[in-house]
């Protein structure tokens, strides 16, 4: 049968394969709940029933501002199941700053004009006292009523294939997200070349994950995957993996997990937050593709993460790479499965002065680059110059992107034109190099820090008017942590006077001042921040802060 929506998928195995294992949530505990197709739809077609109750119907936008769990899933689906389309938010935690957090979320979702929200009853005063004034409903899943029955849904006319499934929201750290569109064509046309890329087949696979479900990463191919294809999820709380990151190996072990996602900070994470004493019992010869995406790749860290499982049955042949962005549903590269991921050695000095990846000679300085892997057979990838022109292989530039899987667009945002050509404009650089994508940084000098997506620009509004700091005299930007696998946050800034700059006193107050704001305003902290006498900062011919060209003078000396 050629199944053309997310419904029908859905559909098939409720009907077909009732009691086969859907998900499997497990808790701080270790205990788990399992759901399998007939509870999970169940459970889906009440919150179904109760958006229609609300006056919900299709087309209509309803987020979920809820913690990681299977009723966020059912909730999502519930959506689905009325043609109504479906985003999944960050919800509040003790790392947000609530006022900055709430104050966010009444943005979009006027902004976006959202019908409903979908949440605990632990944030709904918050939340209805957020959005009073906006034509919003909410709904608590403490007040479900057990009313839906899946049949009725599932025997409702289709929605077309060129209908928004469901929306994707940017994980930027502050300012207003991109809502991308992202259709039930695309989402099929994207897992049917993924899943075999892959290897994620019903009848073997299953998956474990940690990984929150409001990032592509989560959604796609923890979430939105496995429920397409018929495969067992074994999820978790990202918050109780960070203090028990042990737990998802346990989880491994005990269902044969095959197939799981990380970003690369998880790779140092798990090998060195965990100790030997907790990994007793630990048996991960199940695992079959353990893939990095999601944020820059470092080798160092496949190496740390090999060194310390492989005595638990982890194969190196595993370790593969995903270059995705939720803007073409997800993947749009993946390590071939009987190939392991290149490393290319090369020119630093060329790398740096030519923008080409040119082959380093033995005793020249060089870098080490991660592919990313093939494009996947529905995706083409280019490299285009500023002027837009196709580079040649090894050749530094823009990476753009065209498939059947690309998002409809910005929803809400016409203003916005990411296309060249009808090519989708990534913002990230990068080189071809023998069929195989390698990215080596991202034009806006976006930052990503543990998986989070930090845009310098928001960081930098945030300190403009800090006491004893110059307007506009702010540069922030991200540098590598080799030890961590990812990226740290500095910042520097100028003070009013020289002796603002010199006094240690002063200097102090401005840089608690600094680390403050940041910590409060977004998800992230930062761990440089250092106080320049006034005109130290370097600038473009515009008068514009140079942001690279600090970057680089700073970077230096922290070799020095």
């Amino acid at each position: 049968m050629n199944r053309r929506t997310l419904i029908e998928y859905a559909r098939y195995h409720f009907e077909e394969h009732p009691y086969h294992p859907a998900v499997t949530f497990v808790a701080a505990d270790g205990s788990e709940t399992p759901h399998n197709y007939l509870t999970f739809f169940n459970e889906a077609a009440d919150y179904a029933a109760a958006l229609e109750t609300a006056g919900i119907a299709a087309g209509d936008l309803v987020v979920l501002v809820m913690e990681q769990s299977v009723s966020v899933m059912a909730a999502f689906w519930g959506a689905l199941l009325i043609g109504a389309i479906p985003s999944i938010f960050p919800f509040i935690n003790d790392k947000l700053d609530a006022e900055h957090y709430y104050s966010s979320i009444r943005q979009l979702i006027g902004f976006e004009g959202v019908r409903a929200v979908i949440t605990f009853a632990k944030f709904e005063p918050e939340l209805r006292a957020t959005l009073d004034g906006l034509d919003v409903e909410i709904i608590t899943t403490e007040a479900l009523q057990a009313t839906g029955d899946p049949a009725i849904y599932f025997a409702r006319p289709l929605p077309d294939p060129e209908a928004t499934a469901f929306l994707q929201h940017s994980s930027g750290s502050t300012g207003l997200q991109k809502g991308v569109m992202l259709s039930h064509r695309a989402v099929i046309n994207q897992i049917q070349e993924y899943e075999e890329a892959v290897d994620v087949m019903g009848n073997w696979s299953v998956i474990a994950s940690w990984l929150p479900l409001y990032h592509d990463m989560g959604l796609i191919a923890a979430f939105i995957m496995p429920f397409k294809v018929g495969v067992h999820l074994v999820i978790m709380s990202p918050f109780e993996w960070v203090r028990q990151p042990v737990m998802l190996l346990q989880a491994i072990t005990r269902h044969h997990a095959t197939h799981m996602w990380l970003p690369n900070f998880a790779y140092n994470f798990m090998a060195t937050r965990i100790r030997d004493a907790a990994l007793a019992g630990v048996k991960l010869e199940a695992l079959r593709w353990v893939v990095n995406c999601s944020e820059p790749v470092y080798a160092d860290s496949h190496r740390v993460f090999l060194k310390k499982y492989a005595a638990y049955g982890l194969s190196e042949s595993a370790l593969k790479v995903c270059y995705a962005m939720a803007e073409n549903t997800f993947a749009v590269t993946q390590t071939p499965r009987k190939a392991q991921p290149r490393l290319d050695l090369i020119d630093r000095k060329r790398f740096a002065e030519e923008k080409i990846a040119a082959p380093a000679d033995a005793d020249a300085p060089s870098m080490e680059i991660v592919s990313c892997g093939v494009p996947l057979p529905n995706t083409q990838v280019r490299v285009v110059s500023a002027e837009g022109g196709v580079l040649p292989d090894r050749h530094i530039g823009e990476i753009e992107i065209l498939s059947d899987c690309m998002l409809s667009g910005y929803y809400k945002r016409d203003d916005l034109n990411p296309f060249h050509d009808g090519w989708f404009m990534t913002g990230d650089m990068g080189y071809l190099a023998d069929g195989e994508l390698y990215v080596t940084g991202r034009k806006k000098d976006l930052i990503i820090v543990a998986g989070k997506n930090v845009y310098p620009q928001d960081i930098e509004n945030l300190l403009n008017d800090v006491p004893n700091v110059h307007p506009g005299r702010v540069v922030a930007f991200g540098v590598p942590n080799a030890q961590l696998g990812t990226e740290d946050i500095a910042v520097l800034v100028e003070a009013e006077t020289d002796v603002q700059a010199e006094d240690d006193e002063q200097r102090g107050d401005i840089v608690r001042e600094v680390r403050a704001r940041i910590a409060a305003n977004t998800e992230v902290t930062a761990r440089y921040v250092e106080v320049l006498p006034p005109r130290q900062l370097i600038k473009t011919s515009s008068g514009k802060i140079a942001r690279s060209a600090n970057r680089e003078r700073f970077l230096g000396q922290l070799e020095e």
